[in-house]
């Protein structure tokens, strides 16, 4: 008998092998199959815990390329990732059978020295974002690690080194270009669908994909960076002298401290290596010299056992913590914030330091507040910003046989500080097991975010995420 149908690739199911020839002869860009050339190498993500097998990976050329995906997906019924740096935490980059695209070739930066205006891809990676702007001598508040997506970052809210100074990154977007579930493409900004705009920024990857971001910039090339390692006996006082200095700092003053194992390496004091030890970074945006006194101050209370202080390029600043988190890694979190880090959380975050399971596994300590509490909890979709501590507890290993250890280490230190913690929680540090946390993230804004959800997507076909589900 004669063949039916199309033959099924092997690995492929049949909605994606429908998907793929729907596309195949129009489509711009890549069509990437499983056991084809290309497709390895795209289907791995950030977080080395998440091994997936997508049916189809479509690597678009264009917005064109987006919107005949998103079409021909919806038609087929396929569950569909969408990929921009690969680095979501909870691994909703990636899936099993369905199509995931892919955004990685449409990494266009265009910036106005001018206006202090930039456009910005939706395939960019910050990186992509740092290089262009400060040819300009500007930058764009963003995040910490220059390998991360930019539009997962921005749509999830964006906090970075220069979240004090100048707000989150959802913040300084002043439009979108997005193509929505139906294939169609919108606009969104203060005049343009005001209710789009408003939850895109902080309401993830819910409601479209966004192809352009258009961005405010600020003159930024370099900063003062002082970093410091405080031995385990001094960290109890260090964090309560951090929290109550921090609640008074001026906005240029950026610390952040984390708690971990310090390692064998030779910048590391002899005596220290192997035990627990808070590293501190502080950073200074404004004038070097209005800042020395600050950053002095702020390192002697730190009781640094070695320290240093010097200017570094924004580029410098933005890319040194890219070799603590390369892809590949296994990652596992849980975060929270807190309205006053009381004496009785930084004695159970203390003891916490001297179990930790792994030497790149570590406490993360920020302190938010600045321009980016200044935006009420209603104007946009990230909601409350009146908590100014937001600590992560971040596992990071290699090998899969220590998976047990260090996930059951966050979990269990979570448990322990959650009730001290004001709800709410960061969707961009939520693991993949948090599904029943993301109306705690959008609390107040839960329900109209509901709402624009079921007016862009009523059929969820935007739902590998932290997921806003419409209404039915």
């Amino acid at each position: 008998m004669g063949s039916t149908g199309p033959t099924i690739e092997p690995g492929m199911s049949k909605a994606a092998q429908e998907v793929h020839s729907s596309l195949k002869r129009h489509f711009k860009g890549d069509l990437l199959l499983l056991g084809r050339e290309g497709y390895a190498d795209a289907r791995g993500i950030w977080n080395g815990m998440v091994a997936r097998t997508p049916g189809v990976i479509a690597r678009c050329a264009d917005v064109a390329d987006i919107q005949k995906a998103i079409r021909a997906a919806a038609a087929n019924d396929i569950l569909t990732a969408i990929r921009c740096g690969g680095h979501s935490l909870a691994g909703f980059s990636t899936c099993d059978g369905g199509m995931v695209i892919d955004l990685s070739r449409m990494r266009q930066v265009v910036v106005d020295p001018d206006a202090r205006r930039g456009w910005i891809s939706g395939g960019c990676l910050l990186g992509s974002v740092d290089s262009a702007t400060q040819k300009a001598g500007l930058v764009f508040p963003s995040g910490v690690v220059s390998h991360t997506g930019a539009s997962g970052l921005i749509l999830g809210g964006g906090t970075g080194w220069l979240t004090r100074a100048y707000g989150m990154s959802c913040d300084n977007v002043e439009g979108f270009t997005v193509v929505t579930a139906d294939g169609s493409l919108a606009h969104a900004n203060a005049k343009e669908n005001p209710d789009l705009f408003w939850a895109l920024r902080g309401g993830g990857g819910n409601f479209g994909v966004v192809t352009e971001f258009e961005v405010k910039l600020h003159p930024l090339t370099s900063v003062v960076l002082a970093e410091g390692l405080c031995p385990e006996d001094g960290i109890p006082g260090l964090l309560r002298r951090w929290r109550d200095f921090m609640a008074e700092a001026p906005l240029d003053l950026k610390w952040n401290i984390d708690l971990r194992l310090a390692p064998h390496t030779e910048n590391v004091p002899v005596a220290l290596r192997g035990r627990p030890i808070a590293g501190n970074s502080l950073i200074w945006t404004g004038e070097p010299e209005e800042g020395r006194t600050c950053i002095e101050h702020a390192i002697s209370i730190s009781n640094p056992a070695a320290s240093s202080t010097r200017v570094v390029s924004f580029i410098h600043l933005q890319t040194m913590a890219d070799d603590n988190f390369p892809a590949g890694r296994r990652y596992y979190m849980k975060s929270g914030f807190f309205k006053y880090l009381d004496d009785s959380s930084i004695n159970r975050l203390v003891e916490a330091a001297a179990t930790i399971p792994s030497y790149d596994t570590q406490i993360e300590l920020a302190y938010l507040g600045g321009a980016a509490a200044r935006i009420a909890a209603s104007e946009t979709a990230f909601g409350d910003r009146s908590s100014p501590f937001i600590v992560n507890f971040l596992g990071n290993w290699s090998e899969a046989s220590e998976d047990v250890d260090n996930i059951s280490w966050v979990r269990n230190l979570f448990k322990q500080l959650r009730p001290a913690m004001k709800p709410g929680v960061y969707v961009n540090f939520m693991s993949a097991d948090e599904q029943e946390r993301v109306p705690e993230a959008y609390q107040e804004n839960w329900k109209r975010l509901i709402a624009v959800k079921s007016h862009y997507d009523p059929k969820n076909f935007f739902r590998l995420n932290q997921n806003i589900p419409p209404q039915h």
